[in-house]
Order: C-alpha cells, then structure tokens, then sequence
C-alpha cells in the first residue's frame, strides 16, 4: 500500500508547479459560476478571469491580498494562490486614444478622411459600386464598406481627383 501512494505522490508531484507572485505584480482572478455577479458579469459566456488586479500584500504562504475595484467592495480581498494567474504586459492591452468633441446630447460627428479602396458588388442583374471608407479617430482595420453613391452625395470633396 505505501509503494502504491507513494507512486501516485510522485506522479502528482511531477504536475504541481510553485506558484509565487510578488508585491505589485499583476494578477487575473479566477471567478467561481456561482459568484460571477458579484463581478458584474453574468451569463454562460462570462470570463473565467477578472482583472487584472495589483497584488498589495503577501499573507502567508498561499494568500494574497488584491487590490479590487470599489464596485467590488462587498468581496473580501484575500484570496488563495489557485485562484489567481499571473498577468502578462502585453502593449497591444493599451489602448491609445484621442479626445473627442462631444455635443450637449452625447454624440459626436463622424468624418471621412480618406477611401482606401473600391469595389463593384454583383448581384443577379446589378452592380453596385462600393469604397472603403477611413474615418476620423479610427484605425485602418475599422474602415468600413459604403455605397459609393451615398458617400458622392454625403461626401464630394472626398471624389475631388
């Protein structure tokens, strides 16, 4: 009996990896189904991971002490090392932005900058002759395809050669 759970020791201590995270170390937190609405986030297709959170203190060997959002604050702060994985910094996670001018309803005007491309959709018996449209405060990925007739109306200076 002892070689048997001694065996089944080792195979399980071949799989077990240390996990230490240190002081001000980036953390995701893993959330149990049951407590996903506690972080606001509800439905089947709801992350495993929230975060990440900064790691305030160290309690222990296991604990870790987090530092939560304040809409968070009804959950206690400490949690064990199991729950937690280590955030990686990636630069495309920053997400740069330009300030926008908002009007008194919270809207703001789109402008073209440029068409990118052109295109001719076929259809059973017509065509339809669309651009690629790069708007103001957005990145190539994001230009969208218009119909090339609406864009001549809305949009002429854009068709100036």
């Amino acid at each position: 009996m002892q070689t048997v759970q001694s065996r089944q020791k080792s195979y399980a201590d071949v799989r077990q990896k240390d996990l230490g995270f240190f002081v001000e170390d980036k953390v995701f937190l893993k959330v149990a189904r049951k407590c996903v609405l506690r972080f606001e986030k509800k439905g089947k297709l709801s992350p495993h991971f929230v975060g990440p959170f900064k790691i305030l203190e160290r309690i222990g060997s296991v604990a870790y002490c987090l530092a939560l959002l304040p809409s968070l604050s009804i959950v206690n702060d400490v949690f064990h090392v199991s729950m937690l994985r280590k955030y990686v910094s990636n630069p495309s996670h920053i997400v740069d932005y330009e300030p926008l001018e908002i009007d008194e309803n919270l809207s703001y005007t789109e402008q073209p900058v440029e068409i990118l491309a052109r295109e001719v959709k076929m259809l059973r018996n017509r065509e339809i002759p669309l651009v690629k449209v790069l708007w103001q405060n957005h990145k190539v990925e994001e230009a969208t395809w218009d119909r090339e007739d609406d864009m001549r109306a809305r949009y002429p200076e854009l068709f100036e050669e």
